[in-house]
């Protein structure tokens, strides 16, 4: 395998002179046929995002993410205002289109346009969201977004223990990297964090994957998928997260 080495002999990585680090993301609307993403608005969103959520009154879907779950609305809406203001978190609501109402938060994070890398995180999807192709294809759309602006590296990182985010990464096309030991403490415990990734050279065929899911033709007179997705981009990952 040829190897890049610099004027001193040493191995280094290869060189990057077709690439021009990418801007800071637009905090604006990104529409598809099932589902749009809307900067989040505290006072737009807020009501119905806190009666979607109220689908899990056990507050399950709370556990692995660092806040939450919220006591009542006034305390959710305190916290939406504050993400508002953010932007990185970069918060959206998920909105289904065929409901007209947010069902979901998504976000980019640790937006480095240096070093062409972005995250998508703070997920948290309501209960009649969840397994629905509008929450695939709001997926689909922030990483539409960032490769399309020029990002070389999608990221997605969760507890370790969190099985089910593990899963979806990887149905997403998300390749595992490796699980970070110790990497942080919330809600006064340990996390050890796995590490997922897209990187720009495996976009063009994960692309195809969605658009291929994501087609008419694809789901029956019922709305049932045909084709799994998983078939589909599972063939593309670099590496598999051992059996959980």
């Amino acid at each position: 395998m040829n190897v890049n080495r610099n004027h001193l002999n040493q191995p280094v990585g290869r060189n990057v002179t077709d690439w021009t680090p990418p801007v800071f993301p637009s905090h604006t609307v990104h529409t598809g046929r099932y589902c749009r993403l809307e900067p989040l608005d505290a006072e737009r969103h807020g009501a119905d995002l806190f009666q979607a959520f109220s689908e899990d009154p056990a507050g399950r879907n709370w556990t692995y993410l660092p806040y939450g779950p919220f006591a009542s609305q006034a305390d959710f809406q305190t916290w939406l205002e504050s993400c508002m203001g953010s932007a990185d978190p970069q918060f959206y609501a998920m909105i289904p289109n065929a409901a007209g109402r947010p069902a979901g938060l998504c976000s980019f994070l640790r937006i480095q346009p240096s070093a062409g890398s972005i995250e998508v995180g703070h997920l948290h999807f309501a209960e009649s969201l969840k397994r629905t192709v509008a929450a695939t294809e709001g997926m689909y759309l922030m990483m539409k977004y960032a490769f399309e602006r020029g990002y070389r590296r999608c990221e997605w990182k969760c507890d370790h223990l969190n099985h089910a985010s593990c899963a979806s990464a990887q149905r997403l096309g998300f390749s595992f990297e490796g699980t970070f030991l110790n990497a942080l403490v919330y809600k006064g415990r340990n996390r050890d964090t796995s590490w997922f990734s897209i990187i720009e050279s495996e976009w063009p065929e994960l692309e195809n994957a969605f658009t291929s899911w994501l087609a008419a033709e694809n789901f029956d007179e019922k709305g049932r998928q045909i084709h799994s997705l998983r078939t589909l981009t599972e063939p593309l990952l670099r590496q598999k997260i051992p059996v959980l």
